[in-house]
């Protein structure tokens, strides 16, 4: 893989495919959106041009900085972009390569055989989108500097000094005519530099955040690559075998690496990335790891006798329960579906990934047979449970919508058959629930009230699940199935708004709901279906005037506005204690309530707090419950 002599990387190598006009008119062609999601997606596309040096392996060190300003500085140990007049452009190679899109080494040249930044609009974007950059680079002896402004050089290409180094740092504030906030998340930051760390072993990267008086630092470097990888998302879990299955091995110009594990649970966790990019809608890289290892515990399954001769094949689902797996590829001409990169198209890669883990995998199982056993029981456990799902789940699906008024949930429907306007709201309890449907705007809003904690998702299988009252209740009344099955075309509401109690049972409710959505329909999550409604803490009045108030703190300042003498403070301990006109007032009406909308920035962080929050480990949870203790606010006992 870090092949030194892959080929050349100098002035020659820099090809220009067009221009960069409708960079600044139509930045969200570029990066997605000009809110947080774009601005984060810049500093991802100089980390990722750092990345590919690391994978070209002339890269061992990566710094990414957020200043005190909220700029972002990205250092790297590489060979630092060329500098010299370009052949055709007639200009530094570097300006070429800030200033035109689809200007870079990764269309065909030697600079680069295996690279993520395939488009090639990365660094030159960032440049286009930013108030100034500022570029330096170590290269050829010397260190070169230059700034620009929105895209464009404002200094000429200046020597500074000498150096034995090579590298490249690039400085860039984001553009405040462009982006709606320039606040940077360092959590979510942290979160892809370490998965590139997992992914790239043996690469330090280093995140480190100037603005508050206290640094906040983190190092990542992970000698066992993906291996590592699957231990840490398995870190609060119980697993076998005790270290993951891994796999490293090149095929026909194809690098494949994979690392999987299996854990007590009945959740498939399955990432797949094709030269360092996720690829969220999976690709053939990802059906060629189910494939083979499908057919692979089929084969042992028979073979230990787990598996009878007159029972069927095991299906890929149950053989996936409770995985934890990564299937990494890097190769030469990804194809990939669209800009988004979600998709791995390569049809060459499936018959090299499969044959690979079929020799791998194989013997891994040929030479551990009581872990092999393990894995085939679990699945056959799996197979049965699911047979009883389907069975279950059939009492949860409804031929038409007149069923609805037959369920033993409540279920308070809306007139209107219009999903797009039509809203959800799961209340806590039949006190909250009379007020809500009293109060409600019946032509859009339908009610679900809940009976106490519905199960929790973490710790059941499908069957159980599927048993549970108030779960199958929420699936038939959302119409869109569940699991395998789920269909969002389906979805007959597209807000679903969680209304509990501002307590701690309340939030215990909500944290059980989110855990399911989570775990059984993730596309609600991740389309923003999902809402937590916000209903106020206390109502204050005087002289004939009302006030209803979210936080302590929006307590205190009205109090020293209108005075205490003469104010009735009402405290709500729950939903129950309003009359339908307050809860209309205050949580219901789209005009003047306040709903947050549950928003998921990455799976993994997702993944693991639901594992540590609602998982079978009791340490993990008490430690972060003790490590976070100083933050509560309001603790309802």
């Amino acid at each position: 893989m870090n092949d030194k002599n892959a080929g050349i990387y100098d002035e020659s190598q820099i090809q220009v495919l067009e221009g960069l006009e409708a960079v600044r008119k139509r930045p969200s062609m570029y990066i997605g959106s000009t809110g947080s999601r774009g601005l984060h997606h810049l500093v991802f596309e100089v980390v990722d041009n750092s990345i590919d040096e690391a994978m070209a392996g002339f890269c061992t060190f990566m710094q990414v900085i957020i200043n005190k300003d909220n700029s972002v500085t990205v250092i790297d140990n590489g060979r630092g972009i060329p500098v010299k007049e370009h052949p055709q452009q007639k200009k530094s190679a570097l300006e070429v390569v800030l200033t035109i899109l689809h200007a870079g080494g990764k269309f065909g040249g030697e600079g680069y055989k295996v690279a993520g930044g395939l488009h090639g609009v990365g660094v030159s974007v960032v440049n286009a989108l930013s108030e100034w950059l500022e570029v330096e680079v170590k290269r050829d002896g010397e260190i070169y500097t230059q700034r620009y402004e929105r895209g464009a050089p404002v200094t000429p290409l200046t020597i500074k000094g000498k150096t034995k180094k090579t590298g490249t740092a690039i400085t860039f504030y984001p553009d405040r005519e462009i982006f709606e906030e320039i606040v940077y998340d360092f959590q979510f930051l942290s979160q892809r530099l370490r998965e590139l760390a997992f992914l790239n072993k043996g690469i330090t990267i280093t995140a480190e955040d100037l603005r508050d008086e206290e640094t906040r630092k983190e190092v990542f470097n992970f000698e066992g690559g993906i291996s590592s990888f699957v231990s840490f998302l398995n870190k609060n879990k119980e697993t076998f075998p005790k270290k993951p299955i891994y796999i490293e091995k090149e095929r026909d110009n194809c690098w494949v690496e994979t690392a999987l594990q299996y854990n007590t649970g009945f959740s498939e966790t399955i990432y797949s990335y094709a030269n360092n990019i996720r690829t969220q809608e999976g690709g053939t890289h990802e059906l060629a790891f189910k494939s083979a290892l499908t057919r692979l515990i089929n084969d042992h399954a028979r073979r230990l006798g787990v598996l009878k001769e007159n029972q069927d094949n095991l299906q890929g689902e149950d053989i996936r329960e409770g995985i934890t797996g990564i299937i990494s590829v890097k190769i030469l001409n990804p194809q990939f579906e669209g800009q988004t990169k979600t998709r791995l198209g390569n049809t060459e890669v499936r018959g090299i990934v499969e044959s690979v883990l079929t020799e791998e995998v194989g013997a891994f199982l040929d030479q551990n047979p009581a872990i092999t056993r393990k894995i085939c029981e679990k699945a056959l456990q799996a197979s049965r449970a699911r047979e009883a799902a389907r069975k279950a789940r059939e009492l949860t699906r409804r031929k038409n919508a007149l069923e609805i008024s037959h369920l033993p949930g409540k279920l308070a429907d809306c007139a209107s058959r219009d999903p797009s306007e039509s809203e959800l709201f799961l209340v806590e309890g039949d006190s909250a629930g009379g007020s809500a449907k009293q109060g409600r705007d019946r032509h859009f809003q339908a009610i679900l009230p809940l009976r106490g904690k519905i199960l929790n998702v973490e710790k059941a299988r499908l069957d159980k699940i599927l048993n549970n009252e108030e779960i199958r209740t929420l699936i038939t009344a959302l119409g869109t199935g569940i699991g395998n099955e789920f269909n969002i075309h389906k979805l007959r509401y597209h807000r679903i708004i969680i209304m509990t109690d501002a307590d701690v049972d309340g939030s215990h409710i909500r944290t059980l709901l989110l855990t399911f959505f989570f775990r059984y329909m993730e596309p609600l999550v991740s389309r923003g279906n999902i809402y937590i409604a916000q209903p106020p803490l206390f109502k204050v009045s005087k002289s004939k005037k009302t006030y209803y108030l979210y936080r302590e703190a929006e307590l205190e300042n009205l109090m020293s506005k209108i005075g205490r003498q003469g104010t009735s403070v009402q405290r709500y301990k729950g939903l129950g204690e309003m009359n339908p006109e307050q809860l209309w007032d205050t949580t219901l009406n789209p005009k003047s309530r306040t709903i947050l909308r549950v928003a998921m920035q990455d799976t993994i962080i997702a993944n693991n707090v639901f594992t540590l929050l609602m998982g079978d480990k009791v340490e993990p949870r008490r430690k972060f419950i003790e490590d976070h203790a100083r933050e509560v606010r309001n603790l309802d006992i």
